[in-house]
């Protein structure tokens, strides 16, 4: 392990004299093995660590400091708490204060953002190895020569997640904290241990920094085609397989999750994948089951003692374990992690009331619509309470880590649409031929087939017939799936249930839309669903 004694990080307030700063993955084993209790190597080389009471994201515990440069251009509520300036000092401090209790301090010094023109420069500091070895992998790791003249950073995150927030600090609601300043350019976490705050922090920041300079921000999957390089960008919410389809070995990867869109193309925000493995296999996910190895990080997992096999069913520490790695550990990743203006935009939903047809071709009206309503469904059972299906929605399909109201990134969506001719298209991985517990969900191999033909450009002169209730131009054949599939209202058994189910969707789009008609035009809010 080599330590730079020369590097000082006192101008964040940190006095501790052992700063290990980005030391190789190896080292931060070593680290972790001696210093973590519970912290182990699978039979694969991944490190398997855990985050503790916290399996996952603590949304109602985020907030954002109210500052007289930003309060106007935040979209303030339920995804935006506001803080005083002087909490957020207060948490700063106490952060600080509990950062200079530890022994060693790891700071890793990375880019977020794979456009030299717009990436920004990150530091960490936290007190646990692996929190270090996850950032490693998920920004963008600098040569040597970069490190050596990296300077100040633009963005700080000050992970004391091992210390609580004092719950009698005016607007603390919990234990746990993570609070953003946007002038400062610092995030804070107190009372949480899960990595992935870290990476969602970086995020909401760009989610900020980006609109500023009419970037758009993306919370997708990105791939392009080996031969001529044109990109496509597929976005949806959990369960709806953007990570699944965005690991096609017939095209390359852009990035599995956060990206920009520049007037120079698209670029990955992230060095690194977050992927989900829960109930992983190598021969569902090959391409991600291949790069858990050396290097990656495997998050709250259960594992043989004996052997040291992962059990990726084991759901008894929480269903959200995960893997991180970095992206060049995916055999058909693209580096650097740019390419051009997407010809194709793609929305993925899981519709569990069986009624959005397979495909359908969106104008860019209908395309803010859809963008804004970021739309999927709940599976009765999943949830308790849950009885039927329950639709869900999260604007720009990453509501959590939004800033600026959905409409700004609705209208840079719709200008870089028709500015660079994108086709937009509205594909359901969800039910056919009936609802949740009557019809069956779309098979893997048929939405396969869905989105080749999106790439090859055959969907964009397939035809299409109108669905008056959806208010969708729905494409009614595609190769090698059945034709009889590509219609809902023909895959219904009983034509009356497909419409009164039809009607009940269409009622809670618009229901969920009246929150953001009042900043979009009337072509945006009459592009929906009219049943």
């Amino acid at each position: 392990m080599i330590m730079d004694k020369n590097f000082s990080l006192s101008r964040h307030g940190i006095t501790v004299n052992d700063i290990c700063r980005n030391i190789s993955p190896g080292s931060l084993y070593e680290e972790a093995i001696r210093h973590e209790p519970g912290t182990s190597i699978s039979d694969t080389g991944c490190l398997i660590a855990y985050s503790g009471e916290k399996t996952g994201r603590s949304p109602k515990d985020k907030r954002v400091v109210r500052h007289p440069d930003s309060e106007q251009n935040v979209w303030w509520g339920p995804v935006n708490f506001p803080q005083d300036e002087s909490t957020f000092c207060i948490n700063r401090e106490r952060a600080v204060d509990y950062l200079n209790t530890r022994s060693r301090i790891y700071c890793v010094d990375a880019y977020a953002g794979w456009d030299p023109e717009t990436r920004i420069k990150v530091r960490v500091i936290c007190a646990r190895p692996y929190h270090a070895l996850f950032m490693h992998n998920m920004l963008i790791r600098p040569t040597d020569l970069e490190l050596e003249t990296f300077g100040e950073p633009d963005f700080v995150i000050y992970n004391a997640g091992g210390f609580p927030a004092n719950r009698y600090t005016t607007g603390m609601t919990s234990r746990t904290s993570v609070d953003l300043s946007l002038e400062r350019r610092e995030v804070v976490l107190l009372g949480t241990e899960y990595a992935g705050e870290m990476k969602k922090a970086v995020f909401t920041f760009m989610n900020y920094f980006l609109p500023s300079r009419s970037i758009l921000s993306m919370h997708c999957s990105a791939t392009c085609d080996r031969q001529t390089g044109s990109s496509s960008v597929l976005f949806g919410l959990s369960g709806t397989g953007k990570t699944t389809l965005s690991a096609d070995p017939k095209r390359s990867l852009i990035g599995d999750d956060e990206h920009g869109w520049s007037d120079n193309g698209i670029f990955n925000i992230e060095g690194g994948c977050y992927a989900k493995a829960v109930y992983l296999t190598r021969e569902s996910e090959p391409e991600i089951f291949e790069a858990l190895r050396f290097g990656a990080v495997l998050e709250n997992v259960v594992y043989d003692r004996s052997h040291h096999h992962v059990d990726f069913n084991d759901t008894s520490i929480t269903q959200n374990t995960r893997g991180a790695y970095p992206i060049e550990f995916m055999r058909n990743a693209k580096i650097p992690c740019v390419a051009g203006h997407p010809t194709d935009v793609i929305f993925l939903t899981c519709d569990a009331f069986g009624v959005l047809p397979p495909v359908s071709r969106l104008t860019p009206e209908q395309a803010m619509y859809f963008f804004i309503s970021g739309y999927t469904a709940k599976v009765a059972g999943t949830e308790v309470g849950v009885s039927e299906p329950e639709a869900t929605f999260s604007p720009c399909f990453g509501g959590p880590f939004l800033v600026w109201h959905p409409g700004v990134y609705a209208k840079l969506l719709a200008e870089k649409i028709r500015r660079h001719n994108a086709n937009v298209w509205l594909v359901n991985t969800g039910w056919s031929g009936g609802a949740y517990g009557i019809g069956s969900r779309m098979p893997l191999r048929f939405t396969r087939a869905i989105i080749d033909g999106i790439h090859s450009g055959c969907l964009q002169s397939a035809p299409t017939v109108h669905d008056d209730l959806m208010n969708l131009a729905v494409v009614s054949a595609c190769d090698g799936v059945p034709a009889e599939m590509m219609q809902p209202r023909l895959s219904w058994r009983d034509a009356s249930a497909f419409v009164e189910t039809s009607r009940k969707l269409a009622s809670r789009f618009r229901k969920n839309f009246e929150q953001y008609a009042s900043e979009v035009s009337n072509d945006v809010t009459n592009a929906g669903p009219r049943g």
